[in-house]
């Protein structure tokens, strides 16, 4: 009688299994090789670099903070500043550094024609690099 496996009439069956052991075969000597060629690949040529003077980082653009409360009040960095002084500020910024960024903080309840007078003042006096900041959402 062949070996097999049998159902409960008695008769042979083919297996419908899965033989596990080659695919464990195969998962420890491919282990056994990443261990012998770990250290090796890790391994690295004593070389003395050469000493160079480097160039300087660019320096980052001035970064105006720019403040609106909910009343429309505006603020650069600490200071309130009034709307007609509020172009004038902005054209001393961009006198300092061309490339002057202003970075945006509107109170969620401020009105939109206070957000939109500041932008415009912003253009007229040169200011190209405007960026809203914004609070993440909680999750």
């Amino acid at each position: 009688m062949a070996i097999g496996s049998f159902n409960t009439a008695g008769t042979q069956m083919p297996t419908a299994e899965i033989n596990m052991t080659p695919l464990v075969d195969v998962m420890l000597v491919l282990l056994i090789i990443f261990i012998i060629t770990a250290p090796l690949m890790t391994h690295s040529v004593p070389v003395e670099l050469p000493r160079a003077a480097s160039t300087p980082m660019p320096e980052k653009p001035l970064n105006l903070q720019v403040a609106i409360d909910a009343k429309g009040m505006v603020y650069v960095g600490a200071e309130r500043v009034a709307g007609d002084q509020l172009e004038g500020r902005f054209r001393m910024a961009v006198a300092q550094d061309a490339k002057a960024e202003m970075h945006l903080q509107a109170d969620r309840n401020t009105r939109y024609e206070a957000v939109a007078e500041t932008m415009s003042a912003a253009r007229r006096a040169g200011l190209t690099r405007i960026g809203f900041v914004t609070q993440p959402t909680a999750k």
